[in-house]
């Protein structure tokens, strides 16, 4: 089979033209014309520094807040930015562990517990790990099959909520699992944590421009988000939301030259003022944000509404193909599918699994270097164990459904000749 060629938008990304990129979900990918923008904040950044960086970037800031505000709900002054999705986290955390956004107020501590599911991502795994240690508090990690049947809401839900107990106090919540791409009932989650007493840090990462995203009615103590997945903004620029009711204790990781200002110092409230400058750095990605959420509607002819049913759409008909070519049962219902989608593998006979195990990658599988290296496809491959491995999709205005179809035909390649050795 021909190697597929990317939808026509693809003119406006810098994507390689000769790679099948099915993985947006990982890094995303920013259009060259909020590139454009993003250099001449950094070029007004350096004709004037000391302006730039004691006026003019926090006007900026606030223009880049108003449009998320607009977008996904809230009030602009909710929001502030840091570097990625991992770092707001971690912010949350270390607010977290003094008491800042639980219930009673009270440091986390021994006989507190934290509750997550083991597909959380990683690095705020790992940061939860760490709050455990340095508070004392007890992690508890829900396992979540993967592989096990059709997931639904109800089911994650039911299985997260064992989790839960008298000594539960902070939970983290991802609104669509990263390494699967399930998109959870994050409204009805929270609500009932809130109603055993649990503050939630609702893990948005995915999150704008992914699903449609009301924050009036979702209503988290804390969300987080990456501004460069699939708001396409540069890499460099993540959200932190933090309820109004507690902001005046909520404080960043770093401390600035600022801090100790007196209340109205440079027309703004401590909360922004206090994140949008914690010493020098390229604030350009954050400025970015706006021009992202202006001008992707505008090359891709769609509103923001459009652009995500179009990308669900997109991916349940690509999940469908990937399916039905390769035998294999859905992962999950519709309704947890947005713009990603997991699709399992024939599994691995034993025979050859150790071997196949065993073979040296770059990624998390090797069958993804041989996806990259014989095909130029560009897309996640997972391994549960025992055999079991599954692709995440990820469907951007940028592709194709030839494009997965393209997997399809490599897959089925690489699978046969996996079993001949």
């Amino acid at each position: 089979m021909n190697r597929p060629s990317p939808a026509p938008l693809a003119r406006h990304f810098g994507l390689d033209p000769d790679t099948v990129f099915l993985n947006h979900g990982s890094f995303g990918s920013c259009p060259d014309v909020v590139l454009d923008a993003q250099r001449e904040h950094r070029d007004l950044m350096e004709r004037e520094p000391v302006t730039f960086f004691m006026k003019t970037a926090f006007g900026l800031m606030d223009r880049s807040r108003d449009a998320v505000a607009g977008m996904i709900g809230g009030r602009a002054e909710d929001f502030v930015f840091v570097n990625n999705g991992t770092s707001a986290v971690a912010t949350v955390f270390e607010n977290a562990s003094a008491g800042i956004g639980l219930r009673d107020d009270r440091p986390l501590g021994p006989g507190d517990e934290i509750l997550v599911s083991d597909l959380e991502y990683p690095a705020c795994l790992a940061n939860a790990r760490r709050l455990a240690e340095r508070t004392g508090a007890a992690l508890r990690v829900v396992e979540i099959p993967r592989l096990a049947g059709t997931m639904t809401p109800a089911r994650f839900t039911e299985l997260l909520m064992a989790g839960v107990n008298d000594h539960t106090r902070l939970c983290l919540l991802s609104h669509v699992i990263s390494p699967t791409g399930w998109v959870l009932p994050a409204t009805e989650i929270i609500r009932v944590l809130e109603s055993r007493g649990v503050t939630t840090i609702l893990d948005g990462a995915h999150g704008p421009g992914c699903v449609p995203i009301d924050l009036d009615a979702i209503r988290p103590a804390f969300y987080t988000t990456n501004a460069h997945k699939w708001l396409c903004a540069p890499k460099g620029a993540a959200i932190l939301y933090v309820h109004p009711d507690l902001q005046q204790r909520f404080r960043p990781q770093t401390l600035s030259v600022y801090d100790g200002a007196p209340a109205g110092f440079l027309n703004r409230p401590r909360f922004n003022r206090d994140f949008d400058y914690v010493g020098t750095d390229d604030v350009s990605a954050k400025l970015a944000v706006a021009d992202a959420i202006e001008r992707l509607p505008q090359i891709a002819g769609m509103s923001w509404p459009e652009i995500v049913e179009h990308n669900h759409a997109l991916a349940l008909e690509a999940a469908s193909l990937l399916r039905d070519r390769l035998g294999t049962e859905a992962c999950q219902t519709d309704d947890m599918v947005g713009p990603m989608a997991m699709i399992e593998l024939p599994t691995m006979p034993a025979a050859h699994r150790e071997r196949l195990e065993a073979r040296p990658k770059v990624y998390l599988d090797a069958l993804q270097d041989t996806l990259f290296e014989r095909h130029a496809i560009q897309v996640p491959v997972y391994s549960i164990g025992g055999g079991r491995r599954y692709v995440r999709i990820s469907a951007q205005v940028y592709n194709t459904v030839d494009q997965y179809a393209y997997l399809a035909e490599a897959l089925l390649e690489e699978l046969d000749r996996e079993i001949r050795g």
